[in-house]
């Protein structure tokens, strides 16, 4: 081959080389997108919860409530920037398993995402937040409510639901001063969620004088509690509270009255789900569980979020944290259009400085990334439905440093 043909070819592969770059800068962010508009940018948000397994209904709820978002960001022809935006919801399913919480955590830093909304489970929420925060992507999570998850020193860790100390706090003192309990049993599933809240449960119990008679441990893919509860059932105690999720708590609250045990079964949001009273029956009935925020009807929000949901989704029951899931989207974009700019780097500080009128409330954080003046309401299973008792918390937010979260 000749100079001047070598020269031909290789300026032909160069030109070749460009033309294949130009196309992949102007394709959708991933191959399976659809085409958007000429001008449009694709964004992609992330999403994770347990998509499969026991409490794959609640993580399908969280992800109906991000799907809801995405749909009515685009619906409004979002624009950041100067840019037109259509955001991609990347879902996820880490099967409330720590280690493929981290493996899922990877992907989505790989795969692009510039946020993530998730993860739905505690134990699968801080593990993954170090991956998030070494890649500088905001987190925000609507139902991870374990301390620690916050208190690791990551910028990039918010949450937007109240958190165990107080979840903990209002059962553990509802249960002595409001139920008159004098001995009481815990059951945890050794999650970072249930027994992180059962820790919480049992100091508001003893700070208040009452007595803490057994404390057991499950796994959270437990469903035979017989040994666990016939163990329980000679220390007589007026209580048992059980840290875990309604896979658990329904077949828990079964054999308690198949064994004849008289204590009040108490808990917290992983069960106060209609799932629960499903899985219980007629066992549910008289049953007492907090979960963090207003009941869903007095979230400002709820109303038209609850038809537009029930239109979108055939009918289905918001389980718990789907409103919460919607304004977890919300905040992360109207950080974006407050920073204007989609990069995480730009945007990120904007998170923080939050004061956002959503679904669930006004949403504002404090300096550590929780959820200013979070509330906590307690429920009881009345007549097959889960009935309001009293919430404690949940003042309006006057300044993003004013936190009632302790």
């Amino acid at each position: 081959m000749n100079h001047v043909a070598r020269l031909s070819l290789i300026a032909a592969a160069v030109m070749s080389l460009a033309a294949c770059g130009k196309q992949e800068e102007k394709a959708p962010a991933d191959a399976s997108a659809p085409a958007v508009a000429s001008g449009e940018v694709v964004v992609k948000i992330g999403q994770v919860s347990p998509m499969t397994g026991p409490i794959a209904h609640l993580g399908k709820d969280n992800e109906a409530g991000a799907i809801l978002a995405i749909e009515d960001l685009n619906a409004q022809g979002t624009e950041i920037g100067g840019q037109k935006i259509k955001f991609e919801l990347v879902s996820e399913d880490d099967q409330a398993d720590p280690k493929i919480g981290t493996q899922v955590a990877q992907r989505l830093v790989d795969a692009g995402v510039v946020g993530v909304v998730g993860h739905l489970n505690s134990g699968t929420t801080i593990p993954a937040s170090k991956i998030y925060s070494d890649a500088g992507i905001p987190q925000i999570s609507p139902s991870a409510t374990n301390p620690d998850y916050t208190k690791q020193g990551f910028k990039t860790t918010f949450r937007v639901i109240a958190n165990d100390v107080q979840q903990g706090k209002a059962l553990g003192e509802f249960a002595v001063d409001g139920l008159k309990a004098k001995k009481v049993a815990i059951i945890d599933d050794r999650t970072a969620y249930g027994q992180g809240l059962a820790d919480q449960f049992e100091g508001a119990v003893k700070a208040k004088g009452g007595q803490v008679v057994k404390r057991e441990f499950t796994t959270n893919t437990a469903t035979d509690f017989n040994a666990i509860l016939t163990s329980i059932k000679g220390a007589q105690p007026d209580v048992i509270f059980y840290g875990g999720m309604d896979a658990q708590a329904g077949p828990l609250a079964k054999q308690m009255q198949r064994l004849g045990i008289k204590a009040k079964l108490m808990g917290g949001d992983g069960w106060q789900t209609p799932e629960f009273v499903k899985l219980a029956g007629e066992s549910a009935e008289g049953q007492y569980a907090a979960s963090p925020g207003q009941p869903k009807e007095k979230l400002p929000g709820f109303a038209s979020f609850n038809d537009k949901f029930k239109k979108r989704f055939n009918g289905q029951e918001i389980q718990i944290y789907a409103p919460y899931e919607y304004d977890a989207v919300m905040v992360l974009v109207d950080a974006m259009k407050r920073a204007g700019s989609t990069d995480p780097k730009v945007y990120l500080p904007e998170v923080g400085k939050t004061q956002h009128k959503g679904v669930t409330g006004d949403v504002s954080f404090d300096p550590q990334g929780d959820v200013n003046n979070g509330s906590v309401t307690v429920y009881q299973v009345k007549n097959g439905k889960w009935d309001v008792l009293t919430t404690v918390g949940g003042a309006p937010a006057a300044a993003p440093a004013a936190s009632a979260a302790q």
